[in-house]
């Protein structure tokens, strides 16, 4: 296993949940979600954001406006449409889910160390995202393309 591809791979997994997250805060400009991703150490470089900022927009979870700049060409900042809100508040539920699995079988290994019992038993399960509500009046967004994950991690039997 080559290890930085892993961890790149990591990364990646998780950017568009951060890029959500970021925008949600309020309007914001591409170069400030660089800024902000890098001061978290999740280092992304224009070539990655800008293509995945317009599948976002695509995908009807963002969309943008145009401001004009006084030291230079008008700016587009990015805002979250209400499918956006919506995505982000399930993938929300779903990071939480990842995470307290994750952590319960990474502090299981660090707790007894390798090889002191077997493993939990990780169930996952994809299924398909509900529709959207349809809005009232005609409608330009284009549906996400997503499915939510539940991943069921059991509880270790307590000895009675």
């Amino acid at each position: 296993m080559n290890i930085e591809n892993a961890q790149v791979q990591m990364r990646k997994g998780i950017l568009e949940f951060c890029i959500l997250h970021i925008i949600s805060r309020g309007e914001i400009y591409a170069s400030d979600m660089l800024d902000e991703l890098t001061s978290a150490r999740i280092m992304v470089v224009e070539g990655t954001l800008y293509p995945l900022l317009t599948r976002l927009k695509n995908a009807g979870l963002l969309d943008y406006k145009w401001v004009e700049s006084t030291s230079g060409p008008p700016r587009k900042y990015y805002v979250l449409t209400d499918l956006g809100k919506n995505s982000l508040e399930a993938l929300d539920e779903t990071w939480q889910e990842l995470s307290e699995s994750v952590d319960q079988i990474v502090s299981h290994t660090r707790k007894n160390g390798k090889g002191s019992s077997a493993p939990p038993q990780v169930s996952v399960v994809v299924q398909p995202a509900p529709k959207p509500e349809p809005a009232a009046g005609p409608s330009t967004d284009k549906p996400a393309d997503a499915s939510s994950i539940d991943i069921v991690v059991p509880q270790p039997k307590q000895d009675q």
